[in-house]
């Protein structure tokens, strides 16, 4: 399938092939048949992208300090190297788009394949040729709605969002601002529900539509002179600033144009320094109306499907959209006369050159449409779930699967095996929607790119799976791996639960001739090294402290679910514990956890993890998310037969013995040991080394982690099970 790619480094527009991709869980997949280009989104980004670099760090200063802090903390050129990765991912653009179903997802109840369908949200309704999306932006279409209409309810409900906000009567007087696209669909809308509506813009053949719908519409220098005749001396209920304009002329001259303690609604991205006098003297109220209405930027509902009771939210997003749908069902909503351009999806450079004014033409409704007609009768989705990039490679070395191409992948593992690449081939790389993929692959040498990780697990020509999904994913791709006689290096953490923690113990216990390795890269940092060598000689139990500054993650981020990141102590913690496992050498024994209050705003992550080793070690993990992200990350403290050892985030090392003080340092880079822990999987895997990590601390740090949970909730000191109790559980309450 092919997609519409926007890259925020060089600002390039591309359309690339794809592979298909599979819909998930309460999702569907959906055969575009038209999307809509957004003028103010689309357009604000690609001019953005288009900058150089010294501009976007004009336009963007708070990035700049975002940089330079991080400099500061982990070196110029791992900050610099991170920076520029930031930069070169892919936006995948598009919210607002109509089609039919083609598969659907586990537990998608309420649609079928074949249903026709409108489709809302960014990162969703994207201009793909089929796209994923969850089942609350999707709204059924009646056959009286064709899908050029439909793929405007995205923005339909938008500017349906806004005027529910201003809570207007029947015959109530409205002023809309600005007549581009939401302008003249908000007229409309206005206009259906009973109001008196006048529109004002700059742009005479807007104007002149907006009259041909039967809205009375004049220019910025014309309007003031007929207010007072529309609104009979009192000025408008009203105002819904559509404009796009940053500056300030649209908030003046709303404020002016509304009556006494009337309502001003910023639909439109427009300047908001709001002039005090004219509004303090006629009390007024604004609001700043948010996209598409309840629902938007909330996981729950957009991802996961949990709508809201309508007895408490009558108009959600969805219900937006599905209000948008029925609006041009009735004949109430003219879109057809808003269309200007229709671009097949092979050209759709060619809108974005429109949009930014590359063509020096005007526009109204642009849409991009893809050769749907060519469809089959059911409409039914190709197999295809690959993409061949390069040839295959043969000659002999290990051959290597990734699942996901996220943050993590492309900023820090990715490159790591990039320059490995003397000693495997990157021969796959899969992610849910594939557009990352395809970007990594290019980017790093990947020779396939897939949608469906599970043809990954199962291909016999792949030798070592490399699993950088979300952490809900690694116990079960695991197993399968392992299952299928593949090597894995699963990213931390090795399960999100005790039940999921012993299958796959029992997998590896099961498949011998497999390696089994969870990155905990730390333990192979070259300063980390050190540190362990220098205590190397001491006979006495340590005493070790690992403070990690974390800094603040909201509760929406997906780390904190508890169903797909488990939380940071399972999430993140794990790292550190595992840090300690092997720095004294000794499997932990006790825990005995503490947590500062949440205070509406925490998530368990303000947290101090006290753990007791059975060689009389003892460790504390301070993980606190409260902190100021200027200081540094990561700060471990170890004492033991009168030596010190502090090393500062993985950049710097003191080491004090019989007086002597020596300090290591590293001033351009920061080293966590990414490429140390690759190259040890590698060596044990295919060079007959052992495993770099115990089997017994993999899964002892991970019982530590639920124990710490524990302890935070029971208020108590609580005792590790031994490893071999996984071996066991399940068939009994316990771990006991």
């Amino acid at each position: 399938m092919k997609q519409l790619f926007q890259n925020m480094k060089n600002g390039e527009t591309s359309i690339k092939d794809l592979p298909i991709p599979k819909p998930g869980k309460g999702c569907a997949l959906v055969r575009t048949a038209y999307s809509l280009v957004s003028a103010g989104t689309e357009r604000t980004l690609v001019e953005f992208s288009e900058k150089n670099l010294a501009a976007k760090a004009v336009s963007r200063p708070d990035l700049v300090k975002q940089v330079l802090n991080k400099a500061k903390r982990e070196g110029i050129l791992s900050s610099v190297q991170a920076a520029f990765n930031r930069l070169d991912q892919p936006m995948f653009p598009g919210y607002s788009s109509a089609g039919t179903i083609t598969a659907l997802g586990e537990g998608m109840q309420g649609f079928k394949i074949g249903d026709r369908v409108a489709c809302g949200g960014g990162n969703h309704a994207v201009h793909a040729e089929y796209e994923i999306v969850p089942r609350n932006l999707l709204v059924k279409l009646p056959d009286s709605v064709s899908f050029e209409e439909a793929a405007f309810a995205t923005l339909g409900s938008v500017a349906i969002h806004g005027f529910r906000l201003a809570s207007p009567q029947l015959n109530d007087t409205v002023l809309v601002i600005g007549l581009g696209l939401l302008g003249l669909m908000e007229i409309q809308i206005a206009k259906a529900a009973g109001c008196r509506v006048m529109g004002m813009d700059i742009d005479k053949s807007k104007i002149k539509l907006a009259r041909d719908f039967g809205v009375e519409s004049w220019n910025r220098g014309e309007i003031e002179e007929w207010v007072p005749q529309f609104t009979k001396g009192r000025g408008f209920d009203h105002v819904l600033i559509c404009a796009g304009s940053r500056d300030n002329d649209s908030i003046e001259l709303a404020g002016e144009l509304c009556r006494d303690r009337g309502q001003v609604i910023a639909v439109g991205a427009v300047g908001l320094e709001i002039p005090r006098k004219i509004y303090y003297e006629k009390e007024l109220s604004v609001m700043v109306s948010r996209s598409y209405g309840p629902g938007r930027y909330d996981a729950n509902y957009e991802e996961k499907g949990q709508d809201y009771p309508i007895g408490y939210v009558r108009w959600t997003e969805g219900r937006n959209m599905e209000s948008f749908v029925d609006l041009i069902a009735d004949g109430k909503m003219n879109v057809r006369s808003l269309i200007t351009h229709r671009i097949p999806i092979e050209n759709g450079e060619e809108a974005y050159n429109l949009i930014t004014g590359k063509r020096n033409e005007p526009f109204l409704g642009v849409l991009l449409e893809y050769p749907y007609k060519e469809a089959d009768p059911q409409n039914r989705a190709v197999s295809v779930s690959k993409i061949q990039l390069q040839p295959d490679t043969r000659d002999g070395k290990p051959n290597i699967g990734v699942l996901g191409a996220g943050n993590y992948a492309n900023a820090t593992f990715l490159p790591v095996m990039k320059e490995s690449g003397t000693r495997c081939v990157l021969k796959s790389i899969a992610s849910g929607s594939g557009g990352k993929a395809r970007h990594s692959a290019e980017k790093f040498g990947f020779e396939k790119v897939e949608t469906d990780g599970s043809a990954i697990l199962q291909d016999p020509e792949i030798s070592d799976v490399v699993l950088l999904t979300p952490h809900s994913l690694h116990a079960a791709q695991t197993i399968k791996a392992l299952e299928n006689g593949k090597n894995v290096y699963c990213e931390k953490p090795a399960a999100l639960t005790p039940q999921s923690l012993a299958e796959v113990r029992r997998a590896v216990s099961a498949h011998t001739k497999q390696l089994y390795m969870v990155g905990y890269n730390r333990r192979f940092a070259p300063l980390a090294l050190e540190m362990k060598q220098f205590f190397a000689g001491c006979a006495e139990p340590l005493a070790m402290h690992y403070t990690v500054n974390a800094g603040f993650i909201p509760a929406s981020h997906w780390t904190q679910d508890p169903e797909i990141g488990g939380g940071r102590i399972l999430g993140e913690g794990c790292h550190f514990i595992d840090f300690l496992i092997w720095m004294c050498g000794s499997l932990p024994l006790k825990v005995n956890a503490f947590c500062l209050p949440d205070c509406g705003r925490y998530n368990e992550d303000n947290v101090s993890i006290q753990l007791a080793f059975a060689d009389g070690s003892i460790g504390t993990v301070s993980y606190l998310a409260n902190g100021d992200k200027s200081y540094a990350k990561e700060r471990v403290e170890v004492f033991g037969g009168g030596r010190i050892a502090v090393l500062n985030d993985y950049r710097s090392l003191e080491m004090w013995k019989d007086g002597d003080h020596k300090k290591d340092s590293s001033a351009l880079r920061q080293d966590k040991g990414h490429a140390g822990s690759w190259n040890a999987f590698l060596d044990a895997a295919h060079e007959g080394k052992q495993a770099p990590i115990g089997y017994d601390e993999i899964f002892s740090g991970m019982l530590a982690c639920f124990a710490a949970i524990e302890s935070i909730r029971q208020q108590d000191v609580i005792s590790i099970p031994p490893v071999s109790s996984l071996d066991d559980f399940g068939k009994e309450d316990d771990l006991a």
